[in-house]
C-alpha cells in the first residue's frame, strides 16, 4: 500500500480537516439559533392569541398582560388596546442569544370583545 500514496499528498487530509470543521461548526450553531428564533416566534404567536382571547373575555387589564407575559419570551413588551368592538394585543421580544441584532420579533392577535347576556339585555333598554 506504500506505493499508493505519493509524497506531495502527506498532511492533506489534516488541512482539509482545519478548513472544514470550523465551517461545520458555524453552520450548526447557526441552524440552533435560527430553531431557537422560531421558537420565540412561536412563543410570541401563542401570547398574543392568549391575551386577546384574556382580553376578549374581558379580563382585568392587568391580568389579560399577566396572562400574556407568562406565555411570552422572557423580556417581552406586551400592549394591550380596545378599539370599536375589539381588542388588539401586540407581543414584542427581542430574539434568543444574539440580543444586538437589528430586528425584534413581533406578532399580534385581535379578537372581538365578548359582550355577556346581560349587557346585551341593558343595551336595549
Amino acid at each position: 500500500m506504500a506505493g499508493c500514496e505519493r509524497r506531495g499528498d502527506r498532511g492533506f487530509v489534516t488541512a482539509e480537516a482545519a478548513m472544514v470543521l470550523p465551517v461545520l461548526v458555524m453552520f450548526a450553531t447557526a441552524l440552533v439559533w435560527g430553531l431557537m428564533v422560531v421558537a420565540a416566534q412561536i412563543q410570541c404567536v401563542d401570547a398574543a392569541r392568549t391575551g386577546a382571547r384574556a382580553a376578549a373575555r374581558q379580563d382585568p387589564p392587568d391580568a389579560v398582560v399577566d396572562v400574556t407575559r407568562a406565555a411570552a419570551p422572557p423580556g417581552a413588551r406586551v400592549t394591550v388596546s380596545h378599539e370599536a368592538g375589539h381588542v388588539r394585543v401586540v407581543v414584542v421580544a427581542r430574539p434568543p442569544v444574539l440580543h444586538g441584532l437589528p430586528f425584534d420579533l413581533r406578532e399580534e392577535a385581535v379578537a372581538a370583545v365578548e359582550r355577556s347576556d346581560g349587557e346585551t339585555a341593558g343595551a336595549g333598554a
